[in-house]
């Protein structure tokens, strides 16, 4: 579902059904935190969720403030359950789940010049 700032997230629930209007992060109430509005706006999990669609990452989510003056934004730590570690880029994912095809891969043997 999108969320009021146009962003595909699937924590996102929106209720508009007859007159509704209830907004939610489900992600943040699975975890009890509180979730606000404003906060979907600095949030990385729609980009996450369009780079790297693993189904083993599992997210842990806090809030915080950067400095007083600054609004409050969301800081995702993720954690992969098949290689039992935590998730550095969680945009690449941690390398077990997703290797990087050897299509991709340079070897330097290939890097003659001589075409």
């Amino acid at each position: 579902m999108k969320t009021p700032f146009g962003k595909e997230c699937s924590f996102f629930f929106g209720d508009y059904f007859r007159g509704r209007n209830k907004e939610e992060c489900r992600l943040l109430i699975d975890n009890n935190l509180e979730w606000e509005q404003d906060l979907c706006k600095t949030c990385q999990m729609p980009g996450i969720q369009q780079a790297n669609g693993c189904e083993n990452m599992v997210f842990t989510p806090t809030i915080f403030r950067p400095m007083l003056v600054f609004k409050k934004q969301i800081k995702l730590q993720a954690y992969c359950r098949k290689s039992e570690s935590i998730v550095k880029v969680p945009e690449i994912g941690c390398g077990e789940c997703n290797p990087i095809l050897e299509l991709f891969m340079v070897n330097e043997n290939d890097n003659d010049s001589s075409d």
